[in-house]
């Protein structure tokens, strides 16, 4: 099992900052990719930005704006967001995955970002 943790969600301006945090534990040694996503209300889950193997991709939306990055040393996927839009509100969840012995996906229980115009 693998257990994910986030936080750094908030309230800010539109044009504003924050970076959002999410660590990982439990049995991370298989999980070889790692990723954001976040959910509006009324919308679908939708992907914000993935890193596998060390190589990152982003949502359409998001691009230019914002940077996944994964620091194995502290088991901490972060989530830097710039020139935020009231668009990118929602709940932002870290997700995990390992496709070895066998596929699994784990969730963390999301945090909350809101954008003001």
């Amino acid at each position: 099992q693998v257990q994910l943790v986030e936080s750094g969600g908030g309230l800010v301006q539109a044009g504003g900052s924050l970076r959002l945090s999410c660590v990982a534990s439990g049995n991370i040694v298989s999980i070889n990719s790692m990723a954001w996503y976040r959910q509006a209300p009324g919308k679908y889950r939708e992907l914000v930005a993935r890193i596998t193997n060390g190589i990152t991709a982003y949502g359409d939306s998001v691009k230019g704006r914002f940077t996944i990055s994964r620091e194995n040393a502290k088991n901490t996927l972060y989530l830097q967001m710039n020139s935020l839009e009231p668009e990118d509100t929602g709940v932002y969840y870290c997700n995990a995955q390992r496709v070895l012995p066998t596929f699994a996906s784990y969730w963390g229980q999301g945090t909350q970002v809101t954008v003001s115009s």
